[in-house]
């Protein structure tokens, strides 16, 4: 037993302090960041000599009107010459179908769908007045993955990105995804996703605490460890499972071959794994992440929605582990990313939590003088060393990578980074645990709540 608990504890760190190390910047790969000269392509594009691949943003909408009005002025803001803009109304019961139409001055469209993938029937096609590379498709409602694949059927260019309702693109978004995928051998890739709420309103390179409560702080610092860290680390790997469904980029045609997304509960991990399969004996195409193309995304602000996410999160991990296990199985030793999901995201991050929490309790309930706080100390070391060093190396990364916070922020800062270690990392153990067994008796969506701000103006109240 204690060979057992030694092994586990042993890759319950090992992986951490892995991605740690291969984050940084010594490990980048030359063709991770393309080399761009201001000068020139101004230049180029003023002659006519740089081009724009065509690119197609899906935006599925399920009740969002609070939010649309963001997401529009987002959209028409962006400095890209060849794009179309596709909103999937997906059944919304409130008002969205209504304010799009108010808002973009809808008018029927003749293009067809093209009929390539499965969704639920289409009620209208409409083009806008104002915008005409403004679309909306009004279907019912299939879920996410269904208006997705609606989208894709629908849409005209060779590049697709996928976006949540509540994301919006930094000015340099499109243009870092068009020179990404000039290299013919990247089908897939994830942008950089911040907190929409920790977004200054003084700086495009600047986050800040000010206006978020600690729920949004500590995940702003998650987001910043799971990007600049662990999808980082992966991406060099080669073993990326999960493109954010708030920010991702395909070829159209890729979508198609692997046959569009899956029903699921988690249409991000199944779409990116899937897209693993498909290139499972190609190996000179890839998926990257894009560090320049910068999006930003609305959090839950309260527990409640919190925990419905996170819970939808976790079962979606399940789901994927269920369906794909085949491909893992064969692949295990084969391809990175099946290594890393099953050890690292299943074993470790799943099952270890089980175990662990098992052992501690038995050992409390059989000795509770003494192992309790052998235990307790023990533990509590290794998650504060662990937990500060990943909080401070995300942080740093941030700065590398062009966002910083504001001196001023500093005392927020380090209280998130404390909450972060001390609580919120039992919180999150609480929805692994909690979330791998309610999979098998509730894989209901539950959609989080918006908050209907309006984030093209600045706040002067903090977040509920």
């Amino acid at each position: 037993m204690g060979i057992f608990i030694t092994v586990l504890f042993f890759l319950s760190i090992i992986f951490p302090i892995l991605h740690l190390y291969h984050c940084l910047p010594w490990f980048r790969d030359p063709r991770e960041k393309p080399k761009r000269n201001p000068t020139l392509k101004k230049w180029m594009a003023e002659h006519g000599h740089e081009t724009e691949d065509g690119i197609s943003i899906l935006i599925p909408s399920y009740n969002e009107t609070g939010i649309l009005e963001t997401s529009i002025m987002n959209m028409k803001a962006l400095p890209y010459s060849d794009l179309e803009v596709v909103y999937i109304n997906d059944g919304s019961t409130d008002g969205s179908m209504d304010y799009l139409k108010k808002a973009l001055q809808l008018k029927p469209c003749s293009r067809k769908m093209e009929g390539k993938l499965p969704y639920e029937r289409i009620t209208g096609l409409f083009e806008s007045e104002l915008r005409p590379n403004f679309y909306v498709i009004n279907k019912l409602n299939g879920g996410k993955a269904d208006a997705l694949n609606a989208g894709i059927d629908f849409s005209s260019k060779e590049l697709v990105v996928t976006l949540d309702a509540d994301t919006i693109l930094a000015d340099r978004a499109l243009s870092a995804v068009n020179d990404t995928f000039k290299d013919e051998n990247v089908i897939a890739a994830g942008g950089m996703v911040h907190v929409l709420q920790a977004r200054s309103a003084d700086s495009r390179k600047r986050l800040s605490f000010r206006f978020a409560n600690m729920l949004i702080r500590v995940q702003v610092l998650d987001f910043l460890k799971a990007f600049y860290i662990s999808k980082l680390s992966l991406v060099r790997f080669r073993a990326l499972a999960v493109i954010s469904g708030a920010f991702g980029i395909f070829r159209k045609q890729a979508l198609l071959d692997a046959g569009g997304y899956r029903k699921s509960i988690g249409e991000d991990i199944d779409i990116t794994l899937r897209i693993h399969r498909l290139i499972e004996k190609q190996k000179n195409l890839k998926i990257v992440f894009i560090s320049d193309a910068v999006g930003y995304t609305e959090l839950p602000e309260t527990l409640k929605d919190l925990t419905k996410q996170r819970l939808r999160w976790q079962k979606a991990y399940i789901d994927c582990f269920i369906h794909f296990r085949s491909f893992f199985a064969r692949t295990l030793f084969t391809k990175p990313v099946s290594f890393f999901y099953i050890f690292e995201s299943f074993f470790v991050g799943t099952l270890a939590a089980y175990i662990m929490t098992g052992l501690v309790v038995v050992n409390i309930l059989d000795d509770p003088q003494n192992t309790y706080l052998n235990y307790l100390f023990f533990y509590m070391f290794w998650a504060f060393m662990l937990g500060l060093l990943y909080d401070l190396v995300a942080i740093r990364q941030g700065k590398r990578y062009g966002f910083t916070f504001s001196k001023k922020d500093t005392y927020r800062v380090f209280t998130a980074i404390l909450f972060d270690i001390f609580i919120f990392r039992f919180v999150t153990m609480y929805f692994v645990m909690y979330g791998s067994i309610a999979y098998f008796f509730n894989r209901k969506w539950n959609k989080v709540s918006r908050t209907g701000r309006n984030y093209h103006q600045q706040r002067s109240t903090p977040a509920a």
